[in-house]
């Protein structure tokens, strides 16, 4: 099977709305796909297996606890329920996004583990289906098994396709600081914030694109600045680039993003920002579009 890479999750606006009895946060999130990320190498095995490498490989824990590992296991339990066996893999992670990086790396392997195994074993699983598994696997692997430009709302479940995206590029920058998720939702000063605005029918070019997101927020990037102080750096650097039409942190950080029109652009800024910045990860991707 073809080495697949993963697309980087990337929430270009972000809301808190809510928060569930069972500690569940609700969001209210406008979600893109850049074309950077981790790889994965799936092969038929009589066992499951999983290794990995990478320049992030060492800040994964045990391989035992990766969420690839266990959404194959999910899925042989599936495959168990209906009768079809228990089917192995051997399964190779390239780890190339930063680890605890508010861009869906752990999800976003999960969600390819996942497509990739139904294709492999021959499953033919709904989508749906596999949402449903994807959900106990954790609130962002729905949406990266979607993988495509989205509104998400819930905890990260209800998944509404989003109109196409203009052409841009993405700039992801991380000063390769940590941030635990779970912090910075304990570090908000309110959970009950107003909703995003309504999307349009269509996005009528970038500046529309960056005018409806000026207008929104990352409510996360708050706390996740008390925490990481290193992301003001990321956002002070992105903002001083030719070309950034907006920057902002993804997620719960510490990743950032800037939008710029075009890949040459991006690429300056990347250029730019690693010249200064040598032991942050830079990396531009172009964003996946609905086709």
């Amino acid at each position: 099977m073809p080495r697949i890479v993963t697309s980087a999750k990337v929430n270009l606006a972000l809301a808190v709305v809510g928060q569930r009895t069972d500690g569940y946060h609700l969001i209210d999130s406008l979600v893109a796909f850049a074309h950077v990320g981790d790889e994965l190498a799936i092969e038929p095995a009589e066992a499951l297996s999983l290794t990995v490498t990478g320049a992030f490989a060492g800040d994964l824990g045990a391989a035992d606890d990766n969420l690839v590992l266990k959404s194959a296991r999910l899925l042989q339990q599936e495959a168990e329920r209906l009768g079809l066996g228990r089917p192995g893999a051997a399964i190779h992670l390239d780890k190339r996004l930063p680890v605890a990086s508010g861009v869906g790396g752990g999800s976003g392997d999960a969600a390819t583990a996942l497509n990739g195994l139904n294709a492999l074993w021959g499953f033919a699983l709904p989508h749906a289906r596999l949402a449903e598994l994807a959900l106990t696997l954790g609130a962002d692997v729905p949406m990266c098994l979607k993988g495509r430009p989205a509104r998400v709302s819930g905890i990260g479940e209800i998944i509404e396709t989003s109109p196409p995206l203009p052409e841009l590029t993405l700039l992801l920058v991380n000063p390769r600081v940590p941030v635990s998720t779970a912090a910075v939702f304990a570090a908000l000063d309110r959970r009950d914030n107003p909703c995003l605005p309504d999307l349009p029918v269509a996005w009528d070019g970038l500046d529309h694109l960056v005018d409806w997101l000026a207008a929104t927020r990352n409510d996360l990037q708050p706390p996740a600045l008390t925490l990481a102080p290193a992301i003001a750096d990321v956002l002070s650097a992105l903002r001083a680039q030719s070309g950034c039409r907006l920057a902002r942190m993804s997620g719960s950080g510490a990743t950032c993003f800037g939008i710029f029109a075009t890949w040459a652009a991006a690429e300056a800024a990347a250029k730019a920002i690693a010249t200064v910045r040598p032991l942050w990860w830079v990396a531009a991707g172009g964003t996946a579009r609905v086709l």
